[in-house]
C-alpha cells in the first residue's frame, strides 16, 4: 500500500547513516515531478585511515565522482541526496532489503524483505574500479561464478546500463532474455534495473526444463522478486500476459540463427532497446562455401577454411547491423569483454531511433549481399519489412 513520501524517506535516514548496519545503497531513476542531479547514487560505509567514512558514489551518465565524508558530517550529504527528485531507492542492511518507489501520483511503495545475509560490505579504500555488481555479491556465489564470469557480467552491465535512459519512466519494465542458458546475465541485469528502475518484470526464456527448473529455484532462494523463467523457443516465446512486448530483448550467446530469432523477435514487438551477443556463425559461412566464391579481389579472405570462418563472422554481424538500421535502429557493434576471458565477445547493441531508414544503409545491404551471394538469417525471418525497407 502506498504511504506518504516524506515519511518512507524519513524511515531511510537512520539506515543510510547506520555504519554498523548498512551495507549498500543506491538511488537511481527519476519522478515524473523532476530529474536529479545525477543519475545515480551509491552509498556505502568504508574504512579509511582517519576512521569509518559514508563513501558516496554519484554518476553523470559519463563518469563517477567519488565523496568520503566522516560519519559526524554525513547527515547533511544523506540529507541533500534524499532531497533528489530519485524514483527508486534500494537499501541493502545487515537484516533486510529494502526497496522504495515513487508512484506516478508522487506516493512511496515500499518492499522490505528480511535476509539472513551477514557477510560484511567491502570497506577497502584501496579499489581500483567501481563494479556495477561487487564481486562479493551473494548472487555470484550462488550462481557459482569464476573471476571470469565476474568480469564478463561486469562488462555486460556497463553497456547495459547507458541504455536504460531509452525505457519508459513509468509503470513495470518487461524484460526477456531468450536463450537465457544457465543465465548468468540475466541474474545481473535484473538486479541492476531493479536497482536503478524499482519495478521490473525479467523473465528467461530456454528450451531446456531442466535449465529453467534450475534457475527458477535459484531466483526464488536469493529472493528476487519479479524475475521468473520459461521452457520455450525463441521463435514461440510469450513471456508477458497479453501478449504485452518486452522493453528490452537480451540474447546472450544464442548459438548461430538463434540470435536471428532474438533479434527478429525484438523487432517485431517493437521493443525499444535490444542487445545481442551472438555466437557460432554458421549460416553465412555456410552460404559463402557452397556459394559460387568471394568476389574479386576478396578471394583471399576465403581461401583458408579459418579465415572463411572469421570472415563470416564479420560479414554476419555487419548484415545483422544493416538490417536493423534499416528498420529504424541505431546500432553499434562493440567489443563485450576483453578476448582474454570468452572468445565470444561481440555485442551488437540496438536502441529504437523512430528516424526514417537512411538510403545509405539499403545501398550497403544491396551492395553486400549481392557482391558475396548470401540471404542472411535476419533478412530471411523479416522478409517483408527489410523488402518494404529496401523499397
Amino acid at each position: 500500500m502506498p504511504i506518504v513520501l516524506e515519511d518512507a524517506l524519513a524511515q531511510l535516514r537512520p539506515l543510510l547513516l547506520d555504519p554498523e548496519r548498512l551495507l549498500r545503497a543506491v538511488a537511481a531513476g527519476r519522478r515524473r515531478t523532476g530529474t536529479p542531479s545525477v543519475a545515480r547514487a551509491e552509498l556505502r560505509p568504508v574504512d579509511l585511515k582517519q576512521g569509518r567514512h559514508l563513501q558516496v558514489v554519484t554518476h553523470d551518465g559519463r563518469q563517477a565522482t567519488t565523496r568520503n565524508t566522516p560519519y559526524g558530517a554525513a547527515g547533511a550529504t544523506v540529507d541533500a541526496l534524499l532531497a533528489e527528485p530519485f524514483g527508486n531507492w534500494h537499501v541493502e542492511t545487515v537484516d533486510e532489503t529494502l526497496q522504495l518507489r515513487v508512484t506516478k501520483k508522487g506516493a512511496a511503495q515500499v518492499h522490505r524483505t528480511a535476509t539472513s545475509r551477514r557477510d560484511v560490505a567491502v570497506r577497502s579504500h584501496d579499489r581500483t574500479r567501481q563494479h556495477l555488481l561487487a564481486p562479493d555479491d551473494p548472487l555470484f556465489a550462488a550462481l557459482g561464478a569464476d573471476a571470469d564470469k565476474r568480469r564478463q557480467v561486469d562488462a555486460f552491465l556497463r553497456l547495459l546500463e547507458p541504455t536504460l535512459k531509452r525505457l519508459p519512466d513509468d509503470g513495470p519494465l518487461r524484460v526477456v532474455d531468450l536463450g537465457c542458458g544457465n543465465a548468468y546475465l540475466t541474474f545481473a541485469a535484473h538486479r541492476l534495473i531493479s536497482e536503478r528502475r524499482g519495478d521490473v518484470r525479467t523473465v528467461g526464456v530456454d528450451v531446456r526444463p531442466d535449465m529453467v527448473a534450475r534457475n527458477s529455484e535459484l531466483a526464488v532462494s536469493l529472493g528476487l522478486d519479479g524475475l521468473s523463467f520459461e521452457a520455450g523457443t525463441i521463435a514461440e516465446a510469450s513471456p508477458f500476459a497479453d501478449d504485452e512486448p518486452p522493453h528490452l530483448v537480451l540474447a546472450l550467446h544464442a548459438c548461430d540463427t538463434a540470435t536471428d530469432e532474438a533479434l527478429a523477435r525484438a523487432v517485431r514487438w517493437g521493443s525499444p532497446v535490444v542487445l545481442a551477443a551472438p555466437c557460432c556463425h554458421h549460416d553465412v559461412q555456410r552460404q559463402i562455401q557452397e556459394g559460387p566464391g568471394a568476389p574479386l579481389p576478396y578471394t583471399a579472405l576465403t581461401r583458408h577454411p579459418i579465415l572463411r570462418e572469421r570472415y563470416a563472422d564479420v560479414l554476419t554481424d555487419a548484415l545483422r547491423a544493416l538490417v536493423l538500421r534499416m528498420l529504424g535502429y541505431k546500432v553499434d557493434v562493440v567489443e563485450f569483454v576483453d578476448s582474454r576471458h570468452t572468445p565470444r565477445n561481440a555485442m551488437v547493441r540496438a536502441v529504437w531511433s523512430g528516424g526514417a531508414p537512411r538510403p545509405a544503409s539499403a545501398a550497403e545491404y544491396r551492395a553486400l549481399t549481392a557482391d558475396w551471394n548470401v540471404h542472411p538469417a535476419l533478412a530471411r525471418m523479416l522478409d517483408d519489412e527489410v523488402a518494404r525497407a529496401l523499397a
